[in-house]
């Protein structure tokens, strides 16, 4: 039995399979030592590996090699729920799930009127770790809100205030554009607390009156148009995966 017909395929041939390049680029990057498995830094030509049971990396960032897994990123358009079905009748994720052909799961929730970057996947640990605290994944967001914001609603932000379930603060905050009667500002936070910046803001005398989530862990919205996927792969993908040590 041939080391291909076992399940061992050369390690060039893995790395083109999935999307790094031509066979010259992929034979570049192992001897330049960017390429492990297993942990084991690989930089041999004749090098093989099993793509189902061992693990690749290139420039440390996890490589998926299971071609049946699939991690999607959605703008989610406004008035649509994130969830499968409503009894109510109201617009759900459904669309976009089934059009995938595979059995996705919506990483957390965005709150019906808020707009932006949801991520969908068939990836269950993935999909568990990104949406579990203790790995405290970053997520941003846009907000147009009334007034105009001051230092003091940034200092409260950053230094923490106390909602009705608890603390929580901003990462980061920062005034994208001032008016006298609506600002647009952004910040990031770890928490995934139910409706959160709308609450924060909402706390510090800054009602929301539009809401975007701009960018969750690695992944970011970009120029996707409402309503519309992109498939999150390669480095983005790996990246992400190493934000929670996979």
């Amino acid at each position: 039995m041939s080391e291909e017909t076992s399940g061992r395929i050369r390690l060039q041939k893995v790395l083109a399979g999935a999307g790094f390049g031509s066979r010259r680029a992929c034979e570049n990057l192992i001897v330049d030592g960017r390429v492990s498995v297993n942990g084991e830094v690989t930089d041999q030509l004749g090098s093989r590996m099993d793509p189902a049971v061992d693990t690749l990396h290139v420039d440390g960032l996890r490589v998926q090699l299971d071609a049946s897994s699939l991690t999607l990123a959605l703008n989610k358009p406004a008035g649509v729920l994130s969830a499968m079905s409503d009894d109510r009748g109201r617009p759900t994720l459904a669309p976009w799930v089934e059009s995938a052909g595979t059995r996705l799961v919506h990483v957390g929730r965005l709150d019906a009127e808020t707009t932006g970057l949801l991520l969908l996947t068939n990836d269950g640990e993935l999909a568990h770790r990104l949406a579990h605290p203790s790995y405290e994944v970053p997520k941003t967001y846009v907000a147009t809100v009334r007034g105009s914001v001051g230092a003091g609603a940034r200092r409260a932000l950053l230094a923490g205030i106390d909602l009705e379930d608890g603390a929580v603060r901003a990462d980061t905050f920062k005034v994208l554009e001032a008016r006298a009667n609506a600002s647009v500002v952004q910040l990031s936070l770890h928490s995934g607390r139910n409706r959160i910046v709308r609450r924060m803001l909402e706390a510090v005398g800054h009602p929301v009156t539009q809401l975007t989530r701009t960018q969750v862990g690695a992944v970011r919205l970009g120029s996707l148009r409402e309503g519309e996927t992109r498939v999150v792969a390669g480095t983005e993908l790996g990246t992400l995966m190493a934000q929670v040590g996979l």
